[in-house]
């Protein structure tokens, strides 16, 4: 009987025709016949091996496994109902950890105020933030998303929502174009010191492209590999050498006229920003509400 897969099938009506005090009374409030209620619970009797009603011609009456098996059934129902109003409360109201991954120039630069306004609009959501350049793995990992700066993802069975776009910047220090001249061209990259970005797909060969459509592939000399990006401007302001970034790790500085942008005749790569999350389906409602957060601010 355990392995009965319609086990629970006429335990509602059930119950519904002992509180009601009668099959007619049960087929009016569920808008059926009441030999259609009957059928039902003479179904249920027979799957379960046992009479739960005594039935006259005036009204009925519980047997005794009928008792025991109707206070299992309401409570049950009970259960089942609450469960339904937890899961609905959720949608409602956003609950639990959200885990997200994020790089660090971005979110300090884009994302301070997102975070800060969600934390307020949901104060039942704990926030777990890894702001980091390395790439984790959102599944194994246990992120419930991800936001990503890249030029290309992954294939992937991950949803990923578009947000935005920056343009790469190919920059130096003033004091490093003092010391060492100005590259002309891309081409000029080779006799030049270069920081590149461990994290990027291919970190040592920068791709350009002319106003005319001719596209340029630099292998740079790399005087410095680093996979993280404040450390790479860093570097760029001690005139260590000439670094390729995301606009958005480059804001301040830029702004501050402390870098030269180079080869401004060039189109570079766009680099777009992503939110990725495992699926769309029973997306919960603290992703949902972050995705919507990050669409009307972004």
């Amino acid at each position: 009987m355990a392995n009965n897969l319609n086990l629970f099938d006429g335990m509602v009506l059930f119950t519904q025709v002992v509180n009601s005090g009668g099959f007619t009374a049960a087929a009016l409030v569920n808008n059926h016949s009441t030999s259609y209620i009957s059928k039902e619970i003479n179904k249920l009797e027979s799957r379960l091996g046992t009479r739960l009603l005594n039935r006259t011609t005036r009204k009925i009456s519980l047997t005794a496994e009928g008792e025991a098996f109707f206070k299992q059934c309401e409570q049950m129902i009970i259960d089942a109902e609450q469960a339904l109003g937890i899961l609905n409360q959720t949608n409602m109201a956003p609950r639990g950890l959200l885990k997200i991954s994020c790089p660090v120039g971005f979110g300090m630069s884009y994302l301070g105020k997102v975070f800060s306004q969600y934390a307020t609009l949901y104060p039942e959501v704990q926030l777990d933030l890894d702001l980091s350049d390395r790439r984790v793995d959102i599944v194994q990992d246990g992120y419930d998303l991800a936001i990503r700066a890249t030029d290309q993802l992954n294939d992937s069975s991950l949803v990923c929502k578009k947000f935005s776009s920056f343009k790469l910047k190919t920059v130096a220090s003033h004091g490093y174009i003092k010391k060492y001249g100005m590259p002309k061209s891309p081409e000029d990259l080779i006799n030049h010191h270069c920081i590149s970005y461990r994290n990027a797909k291919t970190p040592t060969k920068w791709e350009y492209e002319t106003l005319t459509g001719n596209r340029i592939s630099v292998d740079v000399p790399p005087t410095i590999l680093c996979n993280n990006a404040e450390m790479e401007v860093m570097f760029i302001l001690e005139d260590r050498g000439i670094c390729r970034l995301p606009e958005f790790y480059l804001q301040k500085e830029l702004e501050q006229g402390k870098l030269v942008v180079l080869f401004e005749d060039y189109k570079e790569k766009d680099i777009d920003i992503y939110a990725l999350y495992p699926s769309k389906k029973h997306l919960s409602a603290k992703v949902r509400k972050f995705i919507d957060l990050l669409t009307e601010h972004i």
